[in-house]
């Protein structure tokens, strides 16, 4: 009998081993994704910071594209509002919107030859190319990191774990369809 409550207690400290285990994976695997969305509020707050150092920079040079100007501006502040919110969705198409206006400007300041010719122009320019690349890179971490995590809460056993310490799905960060189109080139020096 006691050889018998000894293979129970085994058992038992075997199955709780598990339960910590799969747990302890599930906890690195949340974490993992808050800190791949960490990593592209970083990127996001520094071009957020850039964006107005370049617009001023261009006001002195383009007087008669006020309206670029403030659609900049205007996407800035609804990426940074969908960003403090974590609205995934509200965050692509505020990106979208960024991307589009950001590339219209660049292709005006081809009208500007003083402006190209700026020295802080060409800083500002190659920062914000170097951190949406930076941002495209840690999208693609995030969302990788967010398929692990919701693939995991719904596998066998896990589960069973995740469903009794309400580990959630997170969102993927996903971009519309002009996000991912083709850009028209014509149209942003038209």
């Amino acid at each position: 009998m006691s050889l018998f409550l000894v293979g129970l207690l085994i058992a038992a400290i075997l199955v709780l081993a598990w339960g910590v285990s799969l747990y302890n994976a599930l906890v690195r695997l949340k974490h993992s994704v808050t800190k791949a969305w960490s990593n592209i509020d970083v990127l996001l707050k520094q071009r957020h910071d850039e964006l107005p150092k370049l617009v001023e920079t261009c006001k002195q040079y383009m007087q008669h594209e006020r309206n670029t100007l403030e659609a900049v501006i205007s996407a800035r502040n609804a990426v940074s509002s969908a960003r403090e919110q974590q609205d995934m969705g509200a965050l692509g198409t505020a990106e979208t919107g960024l991307r589009l206006g950001l590339g219209k400007l660049f292709a005006l300041a081809e009208n500007y030859p003083d402006l190209k010719a700026n020295e802080s122009f060409q800083f500002l320019q190659q920062r914000i190319s170097g951190l949406e690349s930076g941002i495209a890179d840690r999208r693609e971490l995030y969302n990788e990191a967010v398929n692990l995590n919701n693939v995991r809460i719904e596998q066998f056993p896990d589960v069973i774990i995740a469903r009794y310490f309400n580990f959630t799905a997170a969102e993927l960060l996903r971009f519309s369809d002009a996000e991912i189109a083709d850009v028209d080139v014509k149209s942003l020096f038209g």
